[in-house]
C-alpha cells in the first residue's frame, strides 16, 4: 500500500473519496452531496487539496447492483455471455438493453451445472459514474461493487474456508461471503437493526449457498462494537471478531474521519482494490489495458526464450572470439617459420621450373647446344649476336658485324644451315653494321654425346701360359 491510490464510493444520494498521493503523503476523505453539481465539486476538492491524480477506482453501493448465482449448462465463452444475458433478464426490473453485467465462474462439480456468479446494473449508473470524472479529466481504472473490494483490507496470513463479513453504513448492513482464498461466493444487502436480524439474515443466505455453517464471522464499519457485544450471534457457532485488518490497513483506518466511518471504509477499498477486479461494470472500451493470464505467460516465456537466445549467441561469440584470439597469437608465433617456408617454396618452384624447362629441351628434336657452339666458331670475333631463335623450320639471329655481307658464306657452310639470306636491310649503326638473319635446317643439330661411364675392369686372367691367338685380316675374328 505503497502507490498513490484514489477511490470513489457512489451512493444515491452521497459519494465519498479516499485518496493517498504518494508514499508518505497524507490519507485525505472528504465526502460530497449528488444534489450540488457533484462533477464541479469534485474537481474543486481535487484542486484545493492537490491531488494530481490520472486515474481513480469507482466502487458502487450494493443496493445500487443486483448479484446473482445462477446455474447454466456449460458452453464456450461467447454462447456462455449470450446465456447469462437472456436469464437475467429475468432477475432485474429494466429493459434488457440497458443492462451492464460481468460475470464470473463460481465454483461447482466439473459433470454438473456451471455455476455463474453475476453482478448487473442499469446502464445509467455506469454513465453517470463516469460523467463524474469529466470535469476533473480522471479516467476511471474500473467499476467495482464496493462491499466486494473489502477482502483487499485482510491479513494475508488469515486461512479460512467459509466467511461472512458484515459491513455496515448508511444503516443498512452488506454482507459478503467468502470461499477458499478469500474468493467472493455472493453478497447482499439486509436493512437489519441488531444482531437477531442479523443472525437470520446470515441463516438464510448460508442455505443459498449450500453451506451448513461458517467459521468466521466479521463485522465492521458504523454500530460495530454493539453488533460484537450481543450474545444473539452465538447461535451462528462461529468465531465472531472484527475483521483480521492487514497492518498498513489498520494504519490507514485509523486516519479516517469518525462520522460516516462506515462508507470511508467502502471508499478505502476501493482505492485499494485491483486494477482488474473479478468483477468489473467499467465497459471494455474504457478499461486501461492489460495482458491476460496467457498473455503474460506467452510473453514471459517469449522473454526468457530471447533472453536465452541471446545469451546463448553472445556466450558462442566470447568463445569463438577466445578461439581466434588463440589462433591469431599462434599464428603470430609460427609467422616467421611460415615465411621461411614459403621462401623455401617458391625457391623449389623456381628451380622445379628450370628443371622442367632442360628436360623439355632435352627431350625436344632441337638441341640448341651443338648449334650455339657451331655459331660460336664460324662467326668472327668482331660480330655479336643480340638475339637468336630456333624452331623446327630453322633459325632467325640479330645482331653487330663489322661486314655482314661476309656472314652469309660462313653460315652456308655450316652443316646445319642452308638458305641463309637477310630478311631486313642491313643498316649502319657507327662502325657497325646491324643485321637480321634467317636460315633453314639442312639437319637437326644431334644431342650432344655423353661421356661413356668407364667400363668395369676386366677379370684377372689365371696364372699360366696366355693362349696364342691370331688375328684375321682387317681385324676379323681371330682364329685359334
Amino acid at each position: 500500500m505503497i502507490r498513490s491510490r484514489a477511490g470513489l464510493y457512489l451512493r444515491d444520494h452521497r459519494l465519498t473519496v479516499v485518496a493517498r498521493r504518494g508514499r508518505r503523503g497524507p490519507l485525505q476523505c472528504f465526502t460530497i452531496d449528488m444534489s450540488e453539481a457533484p462533477e464541479a465539486r469534485l474537481k474543486a476538492e481535487l484542486d484545493v487539496r492537490q491531488l494530481r491524480l490520472r486515474r481513480i477506482r469507482l466502487g458502487l453501493a450494493r443496493s445500487l447492483v443486483t448479484v446473482k448465482v445462477l446455474e447454466l449448462p456449460r458452453a464456450s465463452a461467447a454462447q456462455l455471455k449470450e446465456m447469462v444475458a437472456f436469464e437475467l433478464e429475468r432477475h432485474v426490473p429494466f429493459p434488457p438493453e440497458d443492462i451492464r453485467f460481468d460475470f464470473v465462474s463460481s465454483a461447482g462439480t466439473k459433470k454438473g451445472p456451471l455455476r455463474i456468479l453475476v453482478v448487473a446494473c442499469e446502464r445509467r449508473m455506469v454513465d453517470r459514474a463516469q460523467r463524474l470524472l469529466e470535469d476533473a479529466r480522471l479516467k476511471p481504472t474500473a467499476l467495482s461493487v464496493a462491499p466486494h473490494d473489502l477482502p483487499v483490507l485482510l491479513s494475508r496470513k488469515i486461512k479460512v474456508r467459509r466467511a461472512v463479513w458484515a459491513h455496515r453504513s448508511d444503516g443498512m448492513t452488506d454482507l459478503v461471503f467468502l470461499g477458499h482464498n478469500r474468493r467472493l461466493r455472493l453478497s447482499r444487502t439486509v436493512p437489519v437493526k441488531n444482531a437477531e436480524e442479523l443472525v437470520g439474515e446470515v441463516t438464510a443466505t448460508l442455505g443459498l449457498l449450500g453451506w451448513r455453517d461458517c467459521e468466521a464471522m466479521w463485522i465492521s464499519g458504523d454500530d460495530a462494537t454493539e453488533f460484537l457485544g450481543s450474545p444473539a450471534l452465538a447461535e451462528l457457532d462461529a468465531s465472531v471478531s472484527e475483521p483480521p485488518w492487514r497492518p498498513a490497513a489498520r494504519r490507514l483506518l485509523q486516519r479516517l474521519p469518525g462520522e460516516d466511518f462506515g462508507s470511508a471504509v467502502l471508499a478505502l477499498a476501493t482505492a485499494y482494490g485491483s486494477r482488474h477486479p473479478m468483477l468489473n461494470l467499467l465497459p471494455e472500451a474504457v478499461r486501461p489495458r492489460a495482458f491476460s493470464r496467457a498473455q503474460l505467460i506467452t510473453l514471459g516465456t517469449g522473454t526468457l526464450a530471447v533472453g536465452l537466445g541471446l545469451a546463448l549467441l553472445v556466450s558462442q561469440g566470447m568463445t569463438h572470439q577466445r578461439y581466434v584470439d588463440r589462433v591469431s597469437k599462434e599464428l603470430r608465433r609460427l609467422e616467421p617459420e611460415v615465411k621461411a617456408g614459403e621462401r623455401l617454396q617458391a625457391e623449389l618452384n623456381q628451380k622445379k621450373r628450370l628443371l622442367e624447362t632442360i628436360e623439355g629441351i632435352e627431350r625436344g628434336d632441337l638441341h640448341p647446344l651443338p648449334i650455339l657452339k657451331e655459331l660460336t666458331e664460324r662467326l668472327p670475333p668482331e660480330a655479336w649476336l643480340r638475339t637468336l631463335s630456333m624452331d623446327r623450320q630453322g633459325l632467325e639471329i640479330t645482331g653487330q658485324a663489322t661486314a655482314a655481307n661476309q656472314l652469309i658464306p660462313l653460315l652456308e657452310n655450316s652443316p646445319y644451315l642452308t638458305r641463309v639470306e637477310f630478311t631486313a636491310p642491313v643498316t649502319k649503326a657507327a662502325d657497325k653494321e646491324q643485321f637480321r638473319i634467317k636460315a633453314a635446317w639442312k639437319a637437326l643439330p644431334a644431342k650432344p654425346a655423353e661421356p661413356a661411364a668407364p667400363a668395369p675392369a676386366a677379370p684377372r686372367p689365371p696364372r699360366g701360359p696366355a693362349p696364342r691367338t691370331l688375328q684375321g685380316p682387317e681385324g676379323g675374328s681371330p682364329r685359334r
